[in-house]
């Protein structure tokens, strides 16, 4: 549900994606990659599209390109199976940021940012409110907010891996029901490309 041309297109053109157009020019030898070249390389290095959805979801950014299928016209069967594509890419698009991994997501982020305000707190209570006496309970705080934070840490982590699989288990089935419709005739996925974001424009 990824369409290569634009994701080949984007890395060539889009300034979020140098980093990403660095790597291709090594691979490829070459300054100035044509979109072709980049496309075929998406082929050949699946890392790279790897990179470039990695990318996406840290900025809030679908990797999934296809619009949601016109309901009219269609009828019995097709228009079943095309409200349940429908659902499917509204549910993927809402839990596609926990395809991150854990460890580069901003929720360990925010919990390590916590953790340094605390200890910076600490600091601050003992030194400079001179409160050198009653420093091991401070301490003893700050070592219960440390394990507060690692059970959520771990409970986030076991939340990532859980929603990661859901994520790929409703993928593949809409990917076979978008098949099932465009082998009926009912829809044509050519015409479900969303050839650019917005968020780019």
């Amino acid at each position: 549900m990824t369409n290569l041309e634009r994701v080949a297109h984007e890395i060539k053109t889009v300034g979020l994606y140098d980093l990403i157009l660095q790597d291709v020019q090594k691979i490829l030898g070459t300054r100035r990659p044509s979109v072709e070249q980049i496309r075929g390389l998406l082929e050949t290095h699946p890392e790279i599209l790897r990179e470039y959805k990695q990318t996406n979801v840290e900025y809030n950014l679908s990797n999934i390109h296809l619009a949601d299928i016109p309901l009219e016209g269609l009828e019995g069967e097709c228009l079943k199976e095309a409200r349940k594509v429908n659902e499917n890419l509204a549910v993927l698009r809402e839990i596609e940021k926990y395809t991150l991994d854990f460890e580069h997501s901003s929720t360990l982020v925010i919990i390590f940012s916590v953790e340094f305000f605390v200890l910076f707190s600490v600091q601050y209570f003992i030194v400079l409110l001179n409160l050198k006496a009653y420093q091991w309970y401070i301490y003893g705080l700050f070592a219960l907010s440390v394990a507060a934070a690692w059970w959520y840490a771990k409970k986030e982590q076991r939340k990532y891996a859980r929603e990661n699989a859901r994520f790929e288990r409703i993928y593949d089935e809409t990917l076979r029901l978008l098949d099932e419709l465009e082998a009926k005739g009912c829809v044509e996925k050519e015409q479900l490309w969303i050839r650019q974001s917005d968020e780019h424009v």
